[in-house]
């Protein structure tokens, strides 16, 4: 970690972690070095903080590219560790930046669900298949997390569950070929692995 990412994660995380009540198990999975894609459940705006709070390295995530045409802004969501994506259009660019940040050994954040789903259990949602796409190009492990808190609506001060679960690296998603299908198939594997996790 360096600059403000290392500054914030050392004085604000605390507070982010008494504010969101957040309990964090399965810590001891999160791979020490190296690329690695952090795959999580997506139920509010607060979901990076919650990530970036919950683990033990940096973590890069895609932002809105709107946030980066305000100057001061963009400087800020930058320093941070955030890159721009245009949603809605296929941003081809964004892809390129994830896999080239993957392969200079950063984490990277994304949700299989592509947008927020407040107040609805995970396991009824749609996901992208994009995923999988990034993940077998990058050869990368990816780091299953799932975010839980009461009826998926987060709430200050209410408790929030963020388990980490076990890597799952690239032999264990059996690519056969690069088509739709497979990325369908791997994804949709991604994700149980992260609704296996949730508690009723």
């Amino acid at each position: 970690m360096k600059g403000l990412y290392a500054w914030g994660y050392k004085y604000l995380r605390p507070l982010v972690l008494k504010l969101f009540n957040i309990h964090i198990t399965g810590s001891e999975n999160e791979p020490p070095e190296g690329g690695c894609l952090v795959c999580a459940n997506h139920i509010s705006n607060f979901d990076v903080i919650v990530l970036a709070a919950s683990l033990k390295r940096q973590l890069r995530y895609l932002a809105k590219a709107e946030l980066f045409r305000v100057p001061i802004l963009r400087s800020i969501v930058k320093a941070l560790g955030a890159f721009p994506i245009r949603r809605g259009e296929g941003d081809v660019g964004a892809i390129k930046t994830t896999l080239k940040l993957l392969e200079q050994g950063e984490m990277v954040g994304f949700y299989p669900q592509g947008t927020r789903h407040i107040g609805v259990d995970p396991r009824g949602t749609p996901i992208k298949h994009g995923i999988a796409m990034v993940a077998t190009r990058a050869n990368v492990p990816v780091l299953p997390v799932c975010i839980q808190t009461k009826n998926f609506k987060i709430v200050p001060f209410r408790r929030i569950d963020v388990r980490i679960g076990k890597p799952i690296y690239p032999e264990e998603f059996g690519l056969s070929a690069r088509s739709p299908d497979e990325y369908k198939r791997i994804s949709e594997y991604i994700f149980k692995k992260i609704t296996d996790m949730i508690e009723d």
